[in-house]
């Protein structure tokens, strides 16, 4: 049988990149679906008039909201794997067969494209501030769960039947991918790989986590793992 496969986009005012980002999707020939997180842009206008698969939601529920609103898709169209994917361009669809062969040959149930996982990677292009926060998320989990992430706050991940089925019931809203990386290492029942992948150099906008931000998201996240570590495992 077929592995059933969709991409999710969630997109928040991406009208200056969406057609393009969708253009290297389809190259590649999976499902995708784009969930319009509340864009006050013409980003629907977009989406419709170039009749793309979309979800449309009324108010903007942020990242976490809007990933989950994919992965609920994704369950309920019967799909296997599910890939998370930046509206912005910066994910390189060239990498989507490495995040999800891990998966296919069971060797783990979600997968991440890190910038960071080996000294060979490109992630020198991000900046210093961004290379500690990393960094510090990193030692972060790994003080806390005993495994290392290397690129924690990586958007870019793969998730097998499994997590479709758990993210769908039960996704953070906010800071998701640090977040879940960490309650499902904590849960020891799942099995979380990372794969090396480089990113493409934003174009249009600008990333929602810059300087001082990136600081201020560290040191949140770092709080909600001692509040999770000392809590009952929702993912178990």
């Amino acid at each position: 049988m077929k592995t059933r496969i969709l991409i999710i986009i969630p997109a928040y005012n991406e009208s200056q990149s969406i057609e393009r980002t969708i253009g290297s999707i389809l190259q590649t020939h999976y499902d995708y679906v784009v969930i319009n997180d509340g864009s006050t842009d013409n980003t629907e206008q977009i989406l419709k008039q170039q009749n793309y698969n979309h979800i449309n939601l009324l108010n903007n529920l942020g990242i976490g909201g809007a990933v989950q609103t994919g992965y609920k898709y994704a369950l309920e169209n019967n799909y296997d794997i599910a890939i998370q994917f930046d509206a912005d361009g910066q994910h390189n669809a060239e990498y989507i067969k490495d995040l999800i062969q891990p998966i296919i040959d069971q060797e783990a149930d979600l997968v991440i494209g890190s910038c960071f996982v080996n000294k060979n990677s490109d992630n020198q292009r991000a900046s210093k501030i961004r290379r500690f926060g990393v960094r510090f998320l990193s030692g972060t989990i790994k003080l806390f769960s005993g495994k290392r992430i290397y690129d924690p706050t990586s958007g870019f991940r793969a998730a097998n039947r499994k997590v479709i089925e758990l993210f769908t019931n039960n996704y953070p809203l906010e800071y998701p991918e640090p977040i879940s990386n960490y309650e499902l290492l904590r849960s020891r029942h799942y099995k979380i790989k990372e794969v090396p992948v480089k990113m493409n150099k934003r174009t249009t906008g600008r990333s929602s986590i810059h300087s001082w931000k990136s600081v201020y998201a560290a040191i949140n996240v770092f709080l909600s793992i001692i509040i999770l570590s000392i809590g009952r495992n929702k993912y178990d």
